[in-house]
């Protein structure tokens, strides 16, 4: 009987804990580690369309997860002036890959984190925390590593899924670096009002501030400005600059703004990207999610991304050698994450602009064409999905290593 191939995953996020569970269902032996030596969650809060939710549906997790969050059944996402006052609908599709769900899903990071990990726990797999890689050496079998506790071991393949500062795309690509986008994002989280069920965006020359619910119990606010390189604030201070922030918007952002305070749990995360060609694999050692292409939040795919690249792999493990997996991916998958990269990035450029014309240009395209564009962008993530490996998904038993 031939021994179950192996794979170690570095980081234990979206993307390390989806590709542990899709590979460790296919028979494969899976070790996850990660650096923090206990989680913490840079978003509060997060929302998954229906494309990152048929890959969640693939996982077996999608349901355990839209019970802990707050579905927008109807996709409705309401844009309102910075007083408050309506500007236009749209809706997000809620058929994805031949399946009808949830349109939008706002979940707290924890509580997704917490499903992905009780299925860790049901399927076997263990979190080594407080653990990264030291040294890395591939060749055409495997890959040898050391690890910070002082750990040696080979593996048939490598996952770095540790995030915008991998430490192993650091050791086997150091001249890719996080590349600053201009922009800060500021993240709070209040108790839900029960008026408050849609996904609400409101828009003010140079600011975006939107209200997402999260749960029965709570939505978050995020909200972009445009921020310096190396801007950065007291965490004591966060309320406040929070508030100042925003302090134009009214309409129903207003009396959550008016309650942050030293109590509130709000967070400031500056921006960062990377920008990194295929292929995204060196020997047997492979970048997925935010270690190959991070992106900024704009059109909210971040975790949709992440959660596709592992599922995405494990087909194409399942098809065949490992080799060839590797090489597929990165052909399979940079077109639609640069895609997805570039319509983001355009998104932030174009809501950053602060003159009171452009604005009200940006408005008025909004008005007369933001359903349009959410159809178009939905139309090409499905035909760029299209060849992501789908064939492989009903391949049944372990992979052998090529």
């Amino acid at each position: 009987m031939s021994p179950k191939p192996s794979v170690l995953i570095c980081g234990a996020g979206i993307a390390g804990c989806a590709a542990a569970i899709a590979l460790a269902r296919q028979g494969w032996s899976v070790q996850l580690i990660d650096k923090q030596d206990a989680w913490r969650f840079q978003s509060s809060g997060i929302f998954v369309y229906s494309n990152g939710l048929s890959y969640f549906h693939e996982l077996g997790v999608m349901q355990a997860m839209v019970a802990s969050g707050f579905e927008i059944a109807d996709g409705r996402n309401v844009y309102l002036h910075a007083d408050g006052s309506p500007l236009a609908d749209t809706f997000y599709p809620g058929a994805y890959a031949g399946l009808t769900l949830p349109p939008i899903l706002g979940i707290r990071r924890a509580e997704m984190h917490r499903v992905l990990a009780g299925e860790l726990q049901r399927l076997g797999i263990s979190v080594q925390l407080g653990t990264s890689i030291e040294t890395v050496s591939s060749d055409t079998q495997g890959v040898d590593v050391t690890l910070t506790d002082a750990r040696s071991l080979r593996c048939d393949l490598l996952l770095g899924a540790d995030g915008i500062r991998s430490r192993v795309r650091e050791l086997l690509w150091p001249q890719v670096q996080p590349r600053y986008s201009g922009f800060g994002v500021w993240r709070s989280v209040h108790r839900r009002p029960p008026e408050l069920r849609e996904k609400i965006m409101m828009m003010a020359p140079g600011l975006r501030l939107g209200i997402m619910p999260i749960s029965q119990e709570q939505l978050y606010l995020f909200g972009t400005v445009s921020a310096g390189a190396g801007v950065w604030h007291e965490r004591a201070q966060w309320p406040a600059l929070m508030q100042q922030a925003f302090a134009v918007f009214q309409g129903p952002v207003r009396p959550l703004l008016d309650e942050l305070g030293g109590d509130c749990e709000v967070l400031y995360t500056a921006v960062e990207e990377i920008i990194m060609p295929a292929p995204w694999h060196q020997g047997r050692v492979l970048l997925i999610g935010d270690a190959a292409h991070a992106s900024t939040p704009f059109m909210g795919q971040g975790g949709a991304m992440a959660v596709q690249d592992a599922v995405v792999i494990a087909r194409l493990l399942a098809r065949g050698g490992i080799d060839a997996a590797l090489a597929d991916f990165g052909r399979i998958r940079a077109p639609l994450c640069q895609f997805v990269q570039d319509v983001s990035r355009q998104v932030g450029i174009t809501g950053a602009q602060t003159d009171p014309a452009a604005h009200q240009s940006i408005t008025q395209a909004v008005a007369d064409s933001g359903q349009q564009r959410v159809d178009d962008f939905y139309r090409r993530l499905q035909a760029l999905s299209a060849h992501d490996g789908q064939a492989a998904h009903d391949a049944q038993g372990p992979t052998s290593p090529a």
